[in-house]
This record gives C-alpha cells, structure tokens and sequence, in this order.
C-alpha cells in the first residue's frame, strides 16, 4: 500500500479509512507515526499539517487529537525555533530585514509589561497576520524567550485546530475544503483572536490615561 501525505480532503478521506482500519490492530503505531510526521512538518515548515489535523480528529477522540494537534504544533515550532537560532539568523536577517525590523518593535512594545507578549504569541497564532513559518523564524531572532514561544503556540493553535479537527469528525461528508469552514467556526477563531488582545489593548489604555494624568498635573 502506497502511503503519502494527503494534498486534498479526498485523498485525506482515503487514508483516513486506511489508517483507521489499521489502527484497530496497531494503535500505537498510528499514533506515534501521526505525532512523528506532524513535528517534523512543523519543524521544517512543510505544509499538510492542515490534513493531519483532520485525520487526528478522525481517528482519535476529541480531547486527545486536541492535545495531539497542540503538542506537536507548539515542539515542532521550538525545534523551527532553535534551527533559526543556531543556523538561519543570518538568513533570516538578510531576505526579511524590513519585517523583522518591523515585527522588533511591536515585539518590544507589548513586552514592557510581563505577560503581555504571551498575549500577543496567542494572537498571532490564532489570526493569519503573520504567517506561521515567519513567526518560528524570526522569534529567536527578536529575542522572544522560548518559554513564552512555546506556551503561546500551544494555546493559540488551538482554536485554529479546533475547526479542522471538527472536520476529521465529519470526514467522509467532506468533498472540498470550504465545508471545513462555517460561520460558527470563523466567529469562534475571531473571538479568541479578541480576547487575546484583551489584555493588549488594556495595557495601551491605561498607559495613555497614565500619560494624560501626568501631563494634567
């Protein structure tokens, strides 16, 4: 049997009921080969992660192909990480030097007051602002702690994840991937992406209040 990794839902509904089959038998197997592939995807920024989040939903219960999803999402992003900072900051530096520059000073802004940058690696995991492989790249390089990388990866993937795997749940249903998406699902990625600039947003008021004060007096 020829295994690859899926390019579209219908060749992800393929190996869904493939692996299925097969894990009736060899459970651990199909777990620790999903978990494999989905680090080193995300660890070298290969794109298919999308598909092996639908078939973790589809293969695994609920609660488990979430924590699956997180984990996998937030240690491959570290191993990016400390690929970018032991081998690629000149890189990085040389072919993106106006982003990152960019990317430092908002970087620098929101981590004047602990536990804001948590906040914001939340938000930027959740919306599509930057896009997933820049973040990995250039977190080193903008002196984001890892710590606060990997835990804002764990978090902010989730409700990202939750919509694909929702999808896994429904697989054999699916014919294109529009159907992953709903107005439900849009609406719930959209408040998570606000309450994570919640506190954001309360540190920018307060400090300008603050100003004004002092200012007045």
């Amino acid at each position: 049997m020829d295994f690859k990794l899926p390019k579209n839902f219908n060749e992800a509904k393929r190996l869904g009921l493939l692996l299925s089959k097969y894990k009736d038998k060899h459970y651990y197997t199909v777990l620790f080969g999903i978990v494999t592939v989905y680090i080193l995807l995300q660890s070298f920024a290969i794109p298919g992660s999308i598909f092996l989040s639908v078939l973790s939903g589809y293969l695994f219960p609920f609660p488990l192909a979430l924590l699956l999803v997180c984990t996998c999402s937030a240690c491959g992003a570290l191993v990016c990480y400390f690929l970018s900072y032991f081998l690629g900051r000149r890189l990085v530096l040389t072919y993106f030097p106006e982003r990152i520059e960019k990317w430092q000073s908002e970087v620098s802004l929101v981590s004047s007051v602990d536990g804001y940058l948590f906040f914001y690696m939340v938000f930027l995991r959740v919306t599509p602002i930057l896009p997933n492989w820049f973040i990995n790249l250039a977190s080193p390089i903008i002196n984001v702690p890892p710590r606060i990388f990997f835990w804002g990866t764990f978090v902010g993937v989730a409700p990202p994840s939750f919509v694909f795997l929702q999808a896994g749940t429904t697989l054999q249903q699916i014919t294109h991937e529009g159907v992953a998406f709903s107005l439900k699902s849009i609406f719930m990625i959209t408040f998570s992406a606000v309450i994570a600039l919640i506190p954001i947003l309360y540190q920018q008021y307060t400090k300008r209040v603050s100003t004004k004060e002092k200012k007045k007096a």
